[in-house]
């Protein structure tokens, strides 16, 4: 199923990609701050193989990251891969690279 918004994504499909299996140690505040008329922010806390999402700001988050909403859906939808995202500039990233790579293999991105 494929996004047509980053809000349908966080609320409807993000659950149902999220492998707890592959989740294992990963403890972890991800904010997603979305730009454009259909954005927003978001944060993700993945801890004890469970995920959390929450519509706001988080004031410390582990992981931030900044991107157009229109490159974020291409990013979830499968059109471009999150290092090919990152490698062009498409999305402002903070944080450690390796966790942002354990949340993608858990579903995340």
């Amino acid at each position: 199923m494929e996004a047509q918004t980053p809000k349908e994504f966080f609320e409807e499909i993000l659950s149902t990609r999220f492998k707890p299996e592959k989740a294992v140690g990963v403890d972890v505040t991800a904010q997603l701050d979305i730009l454009g008329s259909e954005g927003g922010s978001w944060f993700i806390t993945v801890k004890d193989q469970k995920m959390q999402v929450i519509k706001g700001t988080h004031e410390s988050p582990n992981l931030t990251l900044k991107m157009s909403a229109n490159d974020f859906l291409d990013m979830i939808n499968g059109k471009i891969s999150a290092e090919r995202a990152f490698f062009t500039g498409k999305v402002q990233f903070k944080g450690n690279i390796a966790i942002a790579l354990k949340l993608r293999d858990a579903g995340f991105l």
